[in-house]
């Protein structure tokens, strides 16, 4: 046997493999992938102009990359567009607002996001295992099938 037969093989999911769920006023997820041992969760988002992410301090490092529309975090004056990286350090903290419709962005995202009240202080606590969850019982209720996220 060569090295190539003992290899793992790649895990390909097609565009349309994996459904968004409606998460309220036309916002849609899609969980692609989750290792709770790594502590990765990889979402895909569409978000509409107005909808904005509770302010949050995220617990390991978060890559970010916006395929269409506009973004921003309010805190800062930069604006992710289509094209745009975003690497977020671990200790970061912010508050997603969008700026345009039929924004997508693609989040690599690694421990949790810690979801903060007014006065900084942590209101609740999202992660890889708990968004699946959602998106798993999302996908139900709106008569989808069970996707067949990437889970290790």
């Amino acid at each position: 046997m060569t090295a190539i037969q003992n290899a793992p093989e790649a895990i390909h999911i097609g565009v349309d493999d994996l459904p968004f769920v409606d998460i309220g006023g036309g916002n849609k997820l899609k969980v692609i992938q989750v290792d709770e041992r790594q502590g990765l969760w990889i979402l895909e988002n569409i978000f509409m102009a107005g909808f904005t992410v509770q302010t949050h301090k995220h617990t390991g490092p978060i890559y970010g990359y916006t395929t269409s529309g506009a973004w921003k975090y309010v805190e800062y004056d930069y604006v992710n567009r289509a094209g745009s990286f975003l690497f977020e350090p671990a200790g970061s903290i912010h508050t997603l607002t969008c700026i345009e419709d039929e924004t997508r962005v693609w989040f690599q995202m690694y421990g949790s996001n810690l979801n903060l009240d007014e006065d900084g202080n942590i209101d609740s606590v999202s992660d890889g295992a708990g968004t699946l969850a959602s998106y798993y019982a999302l996908c139900e209720a709106q008569g989808l099938p069970r996707p067949n996220v990437v889970v290790a």
